[in-house]
């Protein structure tokens, strides 16, 4: 995915996204969970005042895909971006990313929830309904660097109980949270990951849909999404950048703007935000791996006492930062 070239990553966005023609000129890179098209109404009037109150010329940058901004922040076709909190980690490995901002939830959550969906008048009642994996259901996941709509299934669901879902369930469908709520909706597939955030959005845009949704499963909480840009964007717009973000959402016309965006006024963060993902990441690397049966034992054994010291570190790096 990530071997992609310069061209391909042109290709996937060139329609919608021009790369910036001088330093007063940011691409902001905006992943892809929902159509193009609602992610537009909620993102212009936002971008068109970071552009007003900074003095840049600020210019959304959409892709097909997660991978899409996150390669496009490689190649410094994206400067600036709003990721979810897996496509962060990918960020700041693989393209330069710094995490600076993170969102606030505009009802006051302190961050927000994945979902297992099914149709309303499904049978299923709990997620391991729909784990019998006789091949017989049709399950929607989310795109490979979403958070809730992948990580977290993987991680909570998947790994938990050594299910390789390929092997559980008759098809098994990558597609954006709209798509995959739609999808079960519409009785396209059985079940589907989501989240509150994107379930509150189809409550709102799509109410005769939404009504034909039911949750069967609720993950622990998920940190709010983060805003990156890349580590060398010139340090004076970075801190026009800082304080539009951190200023933006004082009046009623503001705070209706991020309101379209289901947030609150951001508040400060930074890489540390991602620990409790890499340990999750690291959490479904052991499931994946216990459950491996070709490797030899003592390779076997060793990987494992690598990646559970990888999470213990983790741990105390998150039990320092509490303290």
């Amino acid at each position: 995915m990530f071997a992609r070239s310069v061209l391909a990553i042109a290709a996937t966005s060139a329609v919608i996204a021009v790369t910036p023609a001088n330093a007063e000129t940011i691409n902001f890179g905006i992943i892809s969970t929902e159509s193009t098209t609602n992610l537009k109404k909620q993102w212009v009037p936002f971008l068109e005042a970071m552009s007003k109150q900074t003095g840049l010329t600020v210019k959304p940058f959409f892709a097909t895909d997660y991978a899409g901004v996150i390669e496009g922040m490689r190649f410094n076709k994206v400067q600036v971006a709003w990721f979810g909190n897996k496509s962060a980690m990918e960020a700041v490995d693989r393209s330069n990313g710094e995490i600076f901002a993170q969102t606030v939830d505009v009802t006051g959550n302190p961050g927000y929830w994945g979902h297992i969906l099914v149709h309303k008048d499904s049978p299923f009642q709990k997620v391991d309904d729909i784990l019998k994996c006789d091949k017989s259901l049709n399950f929607g996941i989310g795109d490979p660097n979403s958070t809730s709509g992948f990580l977290v299934p993987t991680t909570f669901i998947f790994s938990a109980r050594n299910i390789d879902p390929k092997e559980c369930f008759k098809t098994v469908r990558n597609a954006n949270h709209e798509a995959n709520a739609l999808s079960v909706a519409n009785k396209l597939v059985d079940a589907a990951a989501n989240n509150s955030e994107n379930l509150s959005r189809i409550e709102k845009n799509a109410p005769d849909k939404f009504k034909n949704i039911r949750v069967i499963w609720t993950s622990p909480l998920i940190p709010s999404d983060p805003l990156v840009w890349r580590k060398d964007l010139d340090a004076g717009i970075k801190e026009k950048l800082s304080s539009f973000i951190f200023s933006y959402g004082d009046d009623e016309k503001e705070k209706k703007v991020l309101a379209g965006l289901a947030w609150a006024p951001f508040k400060k963060s930074d890489n540390n935000q991602l620990l409790p993902i890499r340990q999750m990441a690291v959490n479904k690397d052991i499931a994946k791996l216990k459950g491996d049966d070709k490797m030899p034992a003592d390779q076997k054994k060793a990987k494992l006492a690598a990646l559970q010291k990888q999470f213990e570190d983790l741990g105390k790096q998150i039990a320092a930062l509490k303290k």
